[in-house]
């Protein structure tokens, strides 16, 4: 009889802890954070110069597109006029909220059939040009601090803040021994490019005369590349033009 109430009082242990478990509230998981996703980067993109843009003009055929810095098409030749990719201050000052992000620099204007776009990049037409979307830009004027400067037949380059005496080789920056030259337009005034010319030859100087393009083409563009996309438009045959770098590497 005792080793019976034995089994049943051990039984009934069992059962009541068995129940007590059964009903412990367990402790509340913890929400798994959710990953973000991380857009792949875009191999064509890559840069190997990061000081000019990841895509240039190119005109092939007649009608424009954009290659890498690796050379490679990446939006077809199919415009009759393109830009940089870079800002648009008519847009940027659009009064238009939805108009005025597209003239941010992750976007470049293009001409096809006569209408004006703006493309992303990947080439996909984002925007259409709309005459009421357009604001003023606002204009300001830097002075330039050297000129140009011809002296029996040859250009140098002055100083107008130190420029005095033309008979006085000392006053001048760089003393008139070129056929040609035109100061480019940049951001940096006190070191700008110069485009010259020499044996009838077209190349690149800086303010202390030192060869930056070699004087090796028929024609510079005196645009305003340098400033925008510092690179120079340039060719070797008066007629199809392409773009170098500062190492005057092509493009």
């Amino acid at each position: 009889m005792k080793k019976i109430l034995s089994l049943l009082f051990a039984l009934s242990l069992v059962i009541n802890i068995g129940a007590q478990t059964k009903y412990v509230k367990k402790p509340a998981a913890k929400p798994v954070a959710k990953k973000t996703a991380v857009p792949k980067a875009n191999p064509d993109l890559t840069k190997v110069n990061d000081s000019i843009p990841a895509l240039i003009p190119q005109k092939k055929n007649g009608k424009f597109g954009f290659i890498n810095q690796k050379g490679k098409v990446v939006i077809p030749h199919q415009y009759s006029n393109v830009g940089f990719y870079g800002e648009d201050c008519n847009l940027l000052n659009s009064k238009n909220e939805k108009a005025k992000k597209y003239g941010t620099d992750k976007y470049a204007s293009v001409r096809l059939n006569g209408v004006d776009y703006r493309i992303d990049y990947t080439g996909k037409r984002v925007y259409k040009y709309q005459d009421s979307d357009l604001a003023k830009c606002p204009f300001e004027y830097k002075k330039q601090l050297f000129h140009a400067y011809n002296r029996q037949g040859y250009y140098g380059v002055i100083e107008d803040s130190r420029f005095e005496n033309a008979e006085d080789y000392r006053h001048y920056q760089i003393y008139p021994q070129y056929e040609y030259l035109h100061i480019m337009e940049g951001d940096d005034l006190k070191h700008p490019m110069i485009i010259a010319s020499y044996n009838n030859k077209f190349g690149v100087i800086d303010i202390n005369n030192k060869v930056v393009i070699p004087f090796i083409y028929s024609d510079i563009k005196r645009n305003f590349s340098w400033k925008l996309a510092r690179l120079f438009e340039v060719t070797t045959d008066g007629k199809n033009y392409f773009y170098v770098d500062d190492k005057n590497t092509a493009y």
